[in-house]
Order: C-alpha cells, then structure tokens, then sequence
C-alpha cells in the first residue's frame, strides 16, 4: 500500500502523460483543446443529473477556458473516481477513498463529498450517497474512535498493522485527531439542515456521538494520560510519537489533546489550536442535533458545556502575542505558556477557522493571525517561481499545497487575492488539469499525488463559491 509521501512526479512523468493510478492525461504540448480528463461515462463510479448540470451552467460562466476546464475536471472527481455505492440491511452506504490510496478517512470523505450537499435536493440518488457516508462513518466512529482511516473489507490488515497501538483489523491507521471526529458531525448537521431528513441518525448514530464526547473528554486528559497511546517503527520522525506514545507532557486546562494534525503528522504540543475550534463548533452543532432530532436535553447540555469550556479555555490559553503581527492564533500550545507559531496547510488550519464556522472573517485576532500565516514569518510558508503559498511538514519544505492557495481564496475578501490564487492554480497543475497534494516552488511538474480528490473538489468548491458570490471575477478572462 503506497503512502501519500510516495507519489512525487515528476516532468518526464507528465510529458509521458501517464499516471501510477491507471488515470491519463494530456500535458499542454500535447493537446490543441481543453478535453476533459474525466473517465468516460461508462466507467464513473457515480453520475449525478444535479450535478452534471452545475458543471454545464457555471462553465458558461467561466471566460477562462483553462479555468473552465479545470472546473470541470475537478468539482466531479470524487463522484468520477471514488465512491462505491450500496444499500446494507436496507440503509444507504458509501464507502469513498481518498484517490491513490485505498482508505476511508473521516476526515476526507466528509470533504469530499461536501460541495455536492446543496444539489441534493434536486437529486434524490445524491442524497442517499450522502446519507449513506454519513452512515459508514457512524459504523467506523463505533469500531474505533481513535482511528482516522478504515478499509472496505472489515478483516483487511494493511500496511501499518505493526503500529504500537490497539489496531484492529479493518484499520488503515489509528492515529488520533481531533478533526476525525469533527468532519462527521459537521457533514451530518449540514446534511440534516439541508434536506430535513433524520433517517441516518439512528441508534447506532446516538451511540457513535456518546463515544465522540466521551473521547474527547478522555483527551482533555483530567484524570491521567487517557487510553490512548500510538508509536510507529519509521525514520520519520512526524509518524511516531515521543513520551513512550503519549505525546510531550500538557498542563490540563481544559483543552483538548490531538495527537495528530490534519495532515497526518504527529503534533509538538498537544493541543492543536485550530482542531480544538473546529470541536468547539461542532459540538454545538451536535447539541443542536441531540435537542432537535433526539430530544435529549441532557446529552445536548453535556455538548454545550464541553463546548463552552474548550472556548474558554482557547481564549485564556490560544491567544498570543507575535513579535511582528500582535495578538494571533499560535499552531499548537501545551497549556504551560509554551506555544508553536505556524500553520499547516491541512485543514482544520488557523487560515480556514472562518471556512468552519469557527470565527468571523473580521475577527482582529483572526486577521492578525491570517497576515502571518501568508507571511515568511510562517516557517511552512513558502514563495518561489511557480507561486507561494502555505506548506507543511508532511511533505516538507519548499513544496506548496494547493489547498491552501484555495482555502486562501476561500477566506479572502479582495478580488485581487482571489484572483492572483487563482492564477497561481493555474499556472501549478501541470498540465493535467486537476490539483494535486503538493507542487515544489519552483517547478509544478515536481508534485506529489496525481489523484487526490479532497484537493480536486475543494477546487470545484471555491469555483462554485466565487459563482455564487463574486461572478465577475469568473466572467474576466486572465
């Protein structure tokens, strides 16, 4: 099983035209047109009418026809190439990969499938793929809390069944995140709030949020370290995790430990700032469900608490002085003063808390901490020939993410910004017309991940977004 560091491509790769998935494309001295690089009908894993015509109305709107084209490619990938669609025992279940690699992570396929959930409601089979990765992940939440990626196949060993740590078969990874649990509650609220339906939030449902709250609480660790431990036998030093497996010591103010990021790595100081946002927020989301759908006023008031006081906690312990930008966001802090000024390209990230529901656009402290993060005082902040934009320690230094050019984008409110992200995207996907992990500063035909559907439709997202609310910049050409 390939890792997500394996897939760095290079020019003579692209001038081929052929990828390691089977997946081919044409570079830009080879085709004269725009062609799509999207699978022939025949072999697409699922087509939905709402969202065919989505492509077909907002490309009419795209002067560009490079960013037309990479429009189209993109905003489908994740229906085109990774879903697999069921019904067990009568319910709808989706299982989606994230692309090259062959697993399910909570994180991604939330993501994946969350710029289709405002066309569900003119297409009933789009709502029942839907539902039915709302119910996978409830079945994996129950499996394995602590987990961020499961196969298909429930007996499967992979490639990380020697991990220190309790895996079980059927795990692809158990490294612990906060944002694991978050995606889920934040596709099962919005999905609930856009179609009304509560068929997916059952028993099974119920039992997986008592064991998201439950989890986190045992990782605000008030009463010891907590059950869980992870360690790796690897060179990388981001796969393992130091303190015999529980991470750097924490002073428990209340905030919630993560042991990983977003991006897979293992953290410094456990308390990842822009997770524990991310669960403040959806807890209350979560509330809101347990009251509404449940009529549990109890377990909607145990949410609300547990929210409240990682807020409070945030702001006592999540605000910091720079010594350039003021009062900002640090990455990660320990709860004994010790803080680590980044950010991450992943999300949840520091520049995508407006995108989560987690702070105003305007918010000072937010802002402030959106100057720095797009600033050479970010250590993961990267600018060359090709373009800038935020990396991570994932991959390493000098490649940029073209998640972060979008999620750039997606927070902006300047035309320019928003334009001059979209030119670099442009001018980083060579040639293949879809976004990829990573592009090198400095030549976008050194990449990592050809086929990555988190990143292609988080693309159509922002291009459906700018549709929405900013048309004239997708009417000028470049």
């Amino acid at each position: 099983m390939p890792t997500r560091r394996d897939f760095v491509k290079t020019s003579a790769l692209a001038t081929a035209g052929i990828a390691a998935t089977g997946f081919s494309f044409m570079s830009f001295t080879q085709r004269d047109k725009f062609v799509s690089q999207r699978p022939a009908s025949a072999q697409r894993n699922f087509t939905s009418k709402a969202v065919e015509k989505v492509i077909r109305d907002v490309k009419k709107d795209i002067a560009d026809p490079e960013l037309a084209w990479m429009f189209e490619n993109c905003l489908p990938s994740t229906l085109d190439t990774t879903v697999t669609y069921r019904e067990k025992n009568g319910r709808p279940d989706t299982y989606v990969i994230t692309g090259d690699i062959d697993a399910m992570w909570l994180r991604d396929s939330s993501a994946q499938v969350w710029p289709y959930l405002p066309l569900m409601k003119k297409d009933k089979a789009l709502q029942h793929l839907v539902a039915g990765v709302v119910n996978r992940q409830t079945s994996y939440i129950l499996q394995d809390p602590y987990a961020n990626a499961f196969y298909d196949d429930p007996n499967r060993k992979g490639e990380w069944a020697t991990d220190l740590t309790d895996m079980q078969p059927g795990v692809h990874e158990r490294k612990w995140e906060i944002d694991s649990l978050c995606y889920p509650i934040r596709l099962g609220y919005h999905y609930w709030k856009t179609t009304g339906d509560t068929a997916p939030f059952d028993a099974d449902w119920d039992k997986a949020m008592r064991l998201v709250v439950k989890t986190f609480k045992e990782q605000q660790r008030k009463e010891g370290k907590g059950p869980y431990t992870f360690q790796r036998e690897t060179p990388k030093q981001t796969d393992t995790v130091a303190g015999a497996g529980y991470g750097f010591p924490i002073n428990p103010v209340g905030l919630i430990c993560s042991t990983f990021r977003p991006s897979d790595d293992a953290t410094i100081y456990l308390f990842l700032v822009p997770s524990n946002f991310f669960a403040v927020t959806s807890l209350r989301q979560l509330a809101e469900m347990s009251q509404q759908i449940k009529k549990n006023s109890a377990f909607a008031s145990e949410c609300t608490a547990l929210a409240n006081e990682v807020e409070k906690a945030l702001q006592q312990y999540a605000v910091a002085e720079h010594l350039n930008f003021g009062k900002v966001y640090p990455f990660e802090v320990d709860g004994f003063g010790n803080k680590l000024f980044m950010d991450d390209a992943n999300i949840p990230s520091l520049i995508s808390l407006p995108y989560l529901g987690c702070c105003p656009a305007d918010d000072p402290v937010y802002l402030n901490t959106r100057r720095f993060v797009l600033s050479e005082n970010n250590p993961w902040f990267f600018k060359g020939k090709a373009g800038q934009g935020i990396g991570g320690p994932h991959v390493g230094p000098e490649m940029i993410w073209p998640m972060s050019i979008i999620m750039q984008a997606m927070t902006s409110q300047s035309d320019e910004e928003i334009k001059n992200c979209l030119q670099i995207l442009k001018n980083t996907h060579a040639g293949t017309g879809f976004m990829h992990e990573t592009f090198h500063k400095d030549d976008p035909t050194k990449f990592t991940r050809e086929w990555f559907a988190w990143a292609n439709t988080l693309f159509g997202e922002l291009i459906l977004k700018l549709h929405a609310e900013r048309p004239h910049i997708l009417k000028a050409r470049a």
